[in-house]
């Protein structure tokens, strides 16, 4: 039978060994939540952009209202989802929910930009193009930052035994 000062020494490490595992997992877990907040601000300048651009005035009719009315209800769509996610950032069905509304939204972005080139040429709608185009490859910067974050957090919590 072991002696009872090997077998505290044991309980001590097993103990401490929980603590670190722990501990990493808390840390790698600010680290998606950090990086989901650089995405969140990445998302926040995309819906910023949404509202102060003008591709559709009031007059116009046909295709181009249309496509901004599409672009308003994804926009909305988009809105939720992004609410959703920053609650549950680590959630599947959150991410999965935000990536399908910024997909909605792209895709109907895309479209009202066709439709307001169509009618007016891409002179037009350049500005706003570019624009978008900044938005997006941060978007995507932050999104790569955070899908890593999130990897190495399942990693972490898939290892078995944590270390």
């Amino acid at each position: 039978m072991p002696d009872i000062p090997v077998l505290w020494a044991i309980a001590a490490l097993l103990l401490f060994w929980l603590v670190g595992a722990y501990n990493r997992l808390v840390r790698l877990r600010t680290a998606v939540v950090r990086a989901f907040a650089a995405l969140d601000q990445a998302l926040l300048r995309l819906q910023a952009l949404l509202a102060e651009c003008d591709l559709a005035p009031a007059q116009v009719q046909g295709t181009v209202q249309a496509a901004q009315q599409a672009l308003q209800a994804a926009a909305g769509q988009f809105g939720a989802s992004l609410a959703q996610a920053r609650q549950q950032p680590l959630q599947r069905g959150a991410i999965t929910a935000l990536a399908a509304g910024l997909a909605a939204l792209d895709g109907a972005w895309q479209a009202l930009v066709r439709a307001r080139e169509d009618e007016d040429g891409p002179v037009a709608v350049a500005p706003w193009r570019a624009q978008w185009q900044i938005c997006q490859t941060h978007q995507q910067l932050a999104r790569t930052q955070f899908n890593t974050a999130v990897a190495q957090y399942n990693a972490a919590i898939a290892q078995f035994p944590p270390s």
